[in-house]
C-alpha cells in the first residue's frame, strides 16, 4: 500500500481526505460503497442502477469508463485476472458463473481475455485516466481486504505527485 508520509495530524487529515476509497465484494466485484473523492474522480456510483454498480460491468461495456483509461487493454487485462484470483479464493458460484457468462456474452474483449486464464494478484500501481474536467490524471492505487470483513475489498486512490495533489485538492475544495 502506498503511505504518504506523515508529518504532522493536519497534513495526514489534508491527504486523507483526498484519498478516493472504493470498497466491493470479491466475489463479483460489486461495488457496495464509495467515498466523495470517488464519486467526484471516478465515477457517481449513486446515479448508477445498483445491478450496472459493478467494476467489470463498467470497463467492458461503459464507453465513458473504457475512454477514460489511459490504456484500456492494459487495464482490461489487470481487471480480469485480478477477478480471476478472487474467483478461485472464493469459489465458483452460480452468481459468479453468470456474471461471466453475461459479460462474455456481452463482450469479445472480456471473453477473450477471461478464456487467457491469466492470474493476476492484488497490488499496487498507477491509473492513469483522462478526467472529464482534470484531463490526465495518475493516481497511485493499492488493493487489499478489509480486516474482520472477508466479505470485502477496498482499493485507495491517492494523487501520484505533488502537482496532482494539488489540482485534486482545487478540484475537489471547488465542489
Amino acid at each position: 500500500m502506498f503511505l504518504h508520509p506523515q508529518s504532522t495530524k493536519e497534513k495526514w487529515n489534508h491527504t486523507e481526505s483526498l484519498k478516493t476509497k472504493r470498497f466491493f465484494e470479491p466475489s463479483t466485484w460489486d461495488i457496495v460503497a464509495w467515498n466523495r473523492a470517488a464519486t467526484l474522480l471516478l465515477t457517481d456510483y449513486a446515479q448508477l442502477p445498483p445491478e450496472r454498480r459493478n467494476i467489470l460491468r463498467l470497463i467492458f461495456s461503459e464507453p465513458r469508463v473504457r475512454s477514460a483509461q489511459e490504456d484500456w487493454q492494459a487495464v482490461a487485462r489487470y481487471v480480469v485476472g485480478s477477478f480471476r484470483a478472487d474467483v478461485i479464493r472464493a469459489g465458483a458460484s452460480r452468481e459468479i458463473n453468470r456474471l461471466v457468462t453475461e459479460l462474455s456474452a456481452e463482450s469479445p474483449e472480456f471473453d477473450e481475455l477471461w478464456r487467457d486464464n491469466d492470474v493476476v494478484g492484488p497490488g499496487d500501481g498507477i491509473k492513469r485516466l483522462h478526467h472529464p474536467d482534470l484531463g490526465a490524471l495518475s493516481l497511485e492505487f493499492s488493493s487489499f481486504s478489509v480486516e474482520g470483513r472477508s466479505d470485502l475489498t477496498m482499493t485507495t486512490y491517492h494523487p501520484a505527485s505533488e502537482q496532482e495533489m494539488i489540482r485534486v485538492r482545487s478540484f475537489i475544495d471547488a465542489r
